[in-house]
């Protein structure tokens, strides 16, 4: 929830991308300090944030208006607006009394992410290592994002991601976001009925301001914040979200796990009164070749961050450093020195492909990824089932470029 419902049509780009670990820890720098200095004082931003919000708690509140609270004995008054400002605020780290106004809890949001980008580790993600997290992601059920443990799972505590490309989503409502970046950061969880804590993982989406998806009235928005000398910042926040992180489902069978995924995409459903979304069963194997991504259920944002935080602890993607990039013979230039404050997720080493018969021989001129098998695994020591992968598995030559879509990437990993 949280995420900008903006009318906006797709512009399409041509220009083929070529992606090095150098290039993009010196861009996700040059984004990142920059969003933090315009984000600052910018009302243009809080008006936004207030009004995406203001929408949020509605729809919430109206759900719960005729839910089985309304038959709750005893129930105070009001407590349905509590209860929506618990699910929405409450589970990205506000503390208990709720604001008055959207636009005093947007004010806190827009505090939220000025501290995280001062406090994150930039990191930059590589387009294969991208694109096995994208696979990786489109096998998760909604329970399964519940069994992450943000202390087992999570290398740091507050991290800023840049990716190679925008991913254009496609929300539960038909409107279309172009996400950019995602950041997150440790707190604990506030809620009510019963009042608890927990720790918890405040995540939050960036789209690309100057992005694939530039529909007039964006670009209108755009040139007035320009015009009034109060500029939008390139990551320009898109929605917020709480993510608990104590593995509070490690331990539910498989047939409870998919009852909780059922009640998740009920609520979604009911909070667009969406019928027609129908429920498709989620595969165990999950593919990535560009392209929109489906969300109807507005939960795209918590499965990439579940992907691609225990990916890295799996061991399918590795961390390391930015590394310097080779300049031509004669060039006169030296060598662009690496980012050692910017972290860089490459894949590891890709899984045999095991489709392809023994023997065959096929000339592929581009290498793509093919799909993420995900499978839960019993740990007796643990006594716990943990959602892994197996892949991911890779066509084409390893010397030869990575292509997403209708792009072809030259990939230092």
């Amino acid at each position: 929830m949280g995420k900008a419902s903006r009318a906006k049509r797709e512009r399409s780009r041509d220009r083929a991308a070529e992606w090095t670990a150098t290039g993009a820890a010196r861009e996700a720098r040059r984004l990142a300090e920059l969003t933090q200095r315009l984000l600052s004082g910018n009302q243009w931003v809080q008006l936004m944030m207030a009004s995406n919000l203001g929408n949020v708690l509605s729809e919430v509140h109206a759900v719960l208006l005729h839910s089985d609270l309304a038959d709750m004995a005893g129930r105070p008054d009001g407590v349905e607006l509590e209860a929506a400002w618990a699910m929405v605020l409450g589970k990205q780290g506000y503390r208990p009394p709720w604001p008055h106004t959207p636009g005093e809890g947007a004010a806190w949001q827009r505090q939220q992410i000025q501290k995280l980008l001062r406090q994150a580790e930039v990191v930059v993600i590589s387009p294969a290592a991208h694109a096995a997290v994208m696979a990786a992601t489109a096998t998760l059920e909604p329970a399964d994002i519940s069994t992450l443990d943000r202390d087992r799972d999570i290398l740091m505590a507050t991290g800023l991601l840049v990716l190679p490309e925008p991913v254009v989503v496609v929300n539960r409502t038909g409107s279309l976001s172009d996400t950019r970046a995602f950041g997150w950061q440790f707190v604990t969880q506030h809620q009510i009925l019963p009042t608890a804590q927990y720790p918890g993982v405040q995540v939050t989406t960036f789209m690309d301001r100057d992005g694939p998806v530039q529909p007039a009235g964006w670009r209108q928005a755009v040139s007035g914040a320009r015009a009034s000398g109060k500029p939008l910042p390139p990551l320009m926040p898109d929605g917020m979200y709480g993510m608990r992180g104590d593995a509070c489902l490690a331990e539910e069978s498989t047939e409870a796990l998919a009852d909780l995924s059922e009640q998740h995409r009920q609520m979604q459903r009911a909070l667009t009164d969406a019928s027609q979304w129908r429920r498709e069963p989620v595969s165990e194997m999950g593919e990535w070749a560009g392209g929109r991504v489906e969300d109807p259920y507005d939960d795209f944002v918590g499965r990439y961050m579940f992907a691609f935080w225990r990916l890295i602890a799996q061991g399918v993607t590795a961390v390391g450093q930015s590394r310097s990039a080779p300049q031509a013979r004669g060039s006169g230039d030296s060598a662009e020195s690496r980012d050692p404050d910017i972290r860089v997720i490459r894949l590891a080493a890709p899984s045999p492909r095991p489709s392809e018969p023994v023997g065959e021989k096929r000339a592929y001129h581009h290498r793509w990824p093919v799909r993420m098998h995900k499978v839960r695994q019993w740990y007796p020591s643990r006594q716990e089932h943990r959602v892994i992968w197996r892949g991911p598995y890779i066509k084409g030559p390893a010397d030869a470029p990575l292509m997403m879509g209708e792009k072809a990437y030259l990939v230092d990993s």
